[in-house]
């Protein structure tokens, strides 16, 4: 897929949300489009202090702390709105897909559409590369922080694939992911990687940034290699993991996936 460019004179702002959602408004000259705002209040709140218009407002799936917002931000600003072809999602003005290329002449910005099903079946990122060879993914909750969405919809198979195409974006690229789970997802990663140096140094270090209310987002495709077990499932460390997981070898890449993401799920209900 031949991915567009745009020359990144906007800014980005992670607005929380909830108990530990991320709403993401990337705005320049008077303008803005906002990512799952599934409430409307910090979003508006954000829009009127700096004057901004509302252009779009992008959703990467149905879930309601996503969602809950478009229908009220719709009617207020009148504003695209942005997302996959489901009929859970409220107030959609237009349905896109893989290949999708959206434009937003007022911030000179382009964002690709990828299909990154798993967490639920509907889910799509989007993806906008910079001449710089960074840019920025939008990832919903496909992946976080150290971490992964859980498979509500999906298969490890269909997540493996969705995480496959996210692997091969450039390591410059910058993660914005909608929950800030990183400090959980850490703990969780050292019990299976905790040899891993890169691991230990993020711990450390995400964690004296929310000592200091700071998030640990966004972060880099080059740290979630490096970190994310979720992303690190042709790792020989993570298959040798997965491998005494579930007692047999000679697993491919979705099942070290599965093994990663059920041990991911065991210690959560733990």
């Amino acid at each position: 897929m031949v991915l567009p460019h745009t020359s990144a004179m906007f800014t980005v702002t992670a607005l929380p949300a909830f108990e530990d959602n991320y709403i993401w408004v990337l705005h320049a000259d008077g303008h803005a489009i906002a990512v799952d705002p599934g409430d409307p209040a910090p979003l508006e709140a954000f829009i009127d202090a700096h004057r901004l218009t509302l252009d779009a407002v992008l959703i990467t799936h149905h879930h309601r702390d996503h969602t809950g917002g478009n229908t009220r931000l719709r009617k207020r600003y009148n504003c695209a709105i942005y997302g996959p072809d489901n009929s859970r999602i409220p107030a959609l003005t237009q349905l896109v897909r893989e290949r999708d290329v959206l434009e937003f002449p007022a911030l000179e910005l382009s964002l690709a559409v990828l299909e990154t099903p798993g967490h639920t079946l509907d889910h799509i990122s989007y993806f906008g590369a910079e001449f710089d060879g960074a840019g920025h993914l939008f990832c919903g909750d496909t992946v976080f922080g150290c971490g992964c969405g859980k498979l509500f919809e999906g298969t490890p198979a269909i997540m493996a694939r969705s995480l496959d195409k996210i692997l091969a974006l450039p390591d410059a690229t910058r993660l914005c992911c909608a929950h800030e789970y990183t400090l959980s997802n850490i703990a969780f990663a050292l019990t299976i990687d905790g040899n891993n140096p890169a691991l230990i140094g993020r711990e450390h270090s995400d964690r004296n940034k929310r000592a200091h209310r700071q998030s640990t987002l966004p972060s880099s495709l080059k740290l979630e290699k490096a970190t994310n077990p979720f992303l690190r499932f042709y790792n020989s460390d993570m298959i040798s993991f997965a491998e005494s997981y579930l007692g047999r070898a000679g697993l491919d890449s979705s099942e070290v996936f599965g093994a990663i993401r059920a041990a991911k799920d065991a210690w959560d209900s733990a």
